[in-house]
């Protein structure tokens, strides 16, 4: 039963595996070139899961960023992860808590959306839903330790290094859903990035310009449901 169950988690996890040996090697290249060791990489991949916080951490380095704009930027984009174990919390009810507290640790953007569909589905267990966390984090890993030696090996432009999580995300905002609100907050964060830059603020202008970003949508979903409500009121 136990084996077939790893098998199934193995099969869920493929997808997402595939995918961290693209995004893993070139963010083991990106460490190595900030100048990291490849035990570094490996507790850093063990105990700080996170791809986007992962590649921003070198990036922000290499840029100059002072240690406590790293420290809240890369907190302030894995804010999410506290949603993602809040909205599976609801199928955790009856394991045991020791369980659910590493299935919330290993939690990321990919194995929520395949976990939570197959929660829905029905026929899942928190057991399994972990096999698929620990599988996609061990091809992380991996994939990360793979891009260290490599970068150990090869001298790699610093500019081409950094440009990496530039390219990151705009691939995740890509992937966004246009709706008016995160429009607002694309291009709320662009313009506080660049204010920040000609202003000389270089440090924090990754955070400030997230911060303006998050402010601006909300402000105006506000705003947008007070003037809906407000049609709502007049029409009745």
């Amino acid at each position: 039963m136990r084996k077939e169950m790893l098998k199934e988690s193995f099969k869920t996890a493929l997808p997402i595996m595939a995918g961290y040996v693209v995004l893993g090697i070139p963010c083991g290249i990106l460490c190595a070139t900030a100048g990291m060791d490849v035990w570094m990489v490996v507790l850093m991949c063990a105990l700080f899961y996170s791809g986007a916080g992962q590649y921003m951490i070198p990036n922000m380095y290499l840029a100059g960023n002072p240690l406590g704009a790293i420290i809240a930027s890369v907190s302030l984009v894995n804010t999410r992860q506290m949603l993602y174990g809040a909205s599976l919390s609801q199928f955790c009810g009856t394991c045991r808590k020791r369980l659910a507290f590493f299935f919330g640790a290993t939690v990321t953007d990919e194995s929520f959306g395949v976990n939570l569909a197959r929660f829905i589905n029905g026929q899942w267990s928190v057991a399994s839903a972990l096999a698929v966390n620990l599988f996609s984090q061990s091809a992380w890993l991996l994939s990360n330790v793979a891009g260290a030696l490599v970068g150990s090996a090869v001298s790699l432009p610093t500019a081409l290094a950094s440009f990496a999580m530039t390219a990151l995300f705009i691939c995740l905002l890509c992937m966004q859903k246009i709706t008016s609100a995160n429009v607002v907050a694309a291009v709320s964060a662009a313009l506080g990035v660049i204010v920040c830059k000609l202003v000389g603020l270089s440090g924090p202008a990754i955070l400030v310009g997230a911060l303006i970003g998050v402010g601006a949508a909300l402000a105006f979903s506000l705003k947008r449901g007070e003037s809906q409500d407000s049609d709502i009121r007049m029409g009745a």
